[in-house]
C-alpha cells in the first residue's frame, strides 16, 4: 500500500509509520513540530493550519489522519485551528489523491454515558475539546460521502506505551513520589496499548473496512487508581495519593480532567471480530513495557 500518516512525529503516528514500513508499505508522513524518528519514511514538512503546505502528487491507498492537538492545549482557538481548520485544509489537499480516510478519535465523544458504550451508543460530547474534534470528524465524514471516498473512525480509549504520558506522568512520577490522581481515582477507564492501536488501524486499512466506526480498548475494566497502583507495585513504588479536583483542573485544565475522570466502560466486540489484541488486558500491556 501507499499510505499517508498525518502526525507522523507523534506517539501513535510514528509507531504506525514504523510498523507500516516494516511490513513493506510505502509511507509518507506529515511532520510539523516533532522531528521524525522513522527511518524509511518520506517526510512531508507541513503545518496543517497553513493551507499553503503541499502534498506530493501520489495516489494513496489510505490516509490515516492522526495529527491533532491534545487537551493539554488549553487555548480553544488554537484547538480549533489545529483540530478543525487543519482537517479542512488536509482534506482539500488529498480529496483527489485517495479513496479511503481513517480518522483517530477518542471515547470522549460519548460524554458521560449511562451503561456500557459500543458503536450504537449516542454521541454526546460534553467538553469543548471533544466538540471541536467531533466537528472535524463530521466534516470529514460528510466530505468523503460527497466525494465518494471511504471513511472510517476509531474511538480509542486511553492509549499508553513506552514514551507516552504513561512513562512521563505515571512511571516517573511514581518513582519520584510525586504522582497524584485527580480525586480518588475511583472512576472506570478504558485503556489500549499503542501496539494494539497501531494494529487496529492497519487491520482496518488492509481489510478495506470502509464506512465503519469502531470502539477500541482492551477487554478489562479497571479504575484509574487500580491502573496506577498496579504500575506502582510493578516498580516497587508507593501507591499514589489523590488531589482535589479543583487543584487538578487548575494544573491540567477543566477539559482534560473531565475526560480523565468521567467513568467509561466499553464493549470491544465489533473490533475484536477483525483484530486480535496483543495485549487484551492492561496488566499484560504494563508488564510488556516495564519488563523491557
Amino acid at each position: 500500500m501507499k499510505v499517508l500518516v498525518t502526525g507522523a512525529g507523534g506517539f501513535i503516528g510514528s509507531r504506525l509509520a514504523k510498523k507500516l514500513i516494516l511490513e513493506g508499505h510505502e509511507v509518507y508522513g506529515t511532520i510539523h513540530d516533532s522531528p521524525s524518528q522513522v527511518e524509511g519514511m518520506q517526510i512531508i514538512n507541513a503545518d496543517l493550519t497553513n493551507d499553503e503546505f503541499e502534498i506530493p502528487d501520489v495516489r494513496f491507498d489510505v490516509v490515516f489522519h492522526l495529527a491533532a492537538a491534545t487537551p493539554l492545549v488549553k487555548d480553544k482557538k488554537k484547538q480549533k485551528r489545529i483540530n478543525y481548520d487543519g482537517t479542512v485544509n488536509l482534506f482539500n489537499k488529498i480529496k483527489d489523491k485517495t479513496e479511503f480516510i481513517i480518522y483517530a478519535s477518542g471515547l470522549g465523544v460519548f460524554g458521560n454515558p449511562n451503561g456500557t458504550v459500543d458503536e450504537q451508543s449516542p454521541i454526546k460530547p460534553d467538553t469543548d475539546f471533544v466538540k471541536i474534534r467531533l466537528d472535524a470528524q463530521k466534516f470529514l465524514e460528510n466530505s468523503c460521502k460527497e466525494n465518494n471516498i471511504g471513511f472510517s473512525v476509531c474511538y480509542f480509549g486511553d492509549v499508553y506505551g513506552d514514551g507516552s504520558w504513561f512513562t512521563e506522568m505515571v512511571v516517573k512520577k511514581l518513582k519520584s513520589g510525586m504522582m497524584k490522581t485527580p480525586g480518588k481515582g475511583d472512576y472506570d477507564k478504558c485503556f489500549i496499548h499503542v501496539d494494539d492501536a497501531v494494529g487496529i488501524l492497519i487491520s482496518i486499512a488492509k481489510n478495506n473496512l470502509r464506512d465503519q466506526a469502531y470502539v477500541c480498548a482492551d477487554s478489562t475494566s479497571v479504575t484509574f487508581k487500580e491502573f496506577v497502583d498496579y504500575t506502582a507495585d510493578k516498580i516497587g513504588a508507593k501507591h499514589a495519593g489523590g488531589v482535589p479536583m479543583f487543584l487538578a483542573k487548575g494544573v491540567l485544565g477543566g477539559d482534560l480532567v473531565k475526560l480523565l475522570t468521567t467513568p467509561m466502560k466499553i464493549s470491544n466486540k465489533k473490533i475484536s471480530e477483525v483484530y486480535n489484541f496483543v495485549y487484551p488486558s492492561y496488566e499484560e500491556g504494563i508488564n510488556s513495557i516495564l519488563d523491557s
